[in-house]
């Protein structure tokens, strides 16, 4: 448990000191939005080859000041990874609260979950990201290996209701992250004009009707 602890806390401070301390970057929540918004969008027109100027042009914005709320193209990158997922998080907790839905319904929601302003996002270009920018790569694996909590207690839930036949929640899970993984490991959507969207909606689709009780 000690190793792993300071496996965990000396990755922690790796990440801090390539990021830089949050703190220390300037920039009003709204001015960061702005700019993480300006970057997804131009990401999805050059992928990884946008510069910082390409977002001081989409914002009409001096470099100098996107400079001083982030440091660099990584560190922007970085946290572009953060604010796609914690979007998606919250798309994610409107799907929990939604009292209309049965619980097979938001376990479907939920694996496909993709926020409105996302949706002509071409995340196929993030398997780029494994040789260019490792750490940002890392950084999206993390981010879909974690926060499964609330599904996995759907999916409790939906077989104690016998919305579903009993699985095994790991072998799901596993499943779809692989399936994922492979998405944006390789150009395989791209050779094949599958955006990602619709792929993530055919492997959650093939996942839940495949255990969904049909009675």
């Amino acid at each position: 448990m000690y190793i792993e602890s300071m496996v965990k806390y000396r990755k922690r401070k790796s990440d801090n000191e390539f990021l830089g301390n949050s703190s220390q970057q300037g920039g009003n929540m709204e001015q960061r939005k702005k700019i993480l918004d300006a970057t997804l969008r131009v990401f999805n027109r050059k992928g990884l080859k946008f510069t910082m100027d390409d977002i001081a042009a989409e914002l009409s914005m001096s470099k100098k000041t996107i400079y001083t709320v982030f440091h660099n193209k990584e560190t922007l990158f970085f946290q572009m990874v953060d604010y796609c997922f914690d979007s998606i998080k919250e798309g994610e907790q409107a799907i929990l609260t939604d009292t209309s839905l049965k619980t097979v319904d938001k376990i479907r929601k939920i694996l496909g979950v993709l926020p409105e302003g996302y949706k002509d996002i071409d995340f196929r270009n993030l398997y780029q990201l494994k040789d260019k920018y490792p750490k940002i790569y890392h950084k999206v694996e993390e981010r879909l290996e974690t926060g499964w909590e609330n599904t996995i207690a759907l999916f409790q839930q939906a077989m104690e209701e016998g919305e579903i036949r009993p699985v095994n929640i790991i072998v799901i899970k596993t499943m779809l992250e692989a399936t994922i993984e492979q998405f944006f490991q390789r150009d395989v959507l791209i050779t094949n004009g599958i955006s990602y969207g619709d792929a993530l909606q055919e492997t959650v689709d093939i996942i839940v009707d495949g255990i969904v009780n049909k009675e």
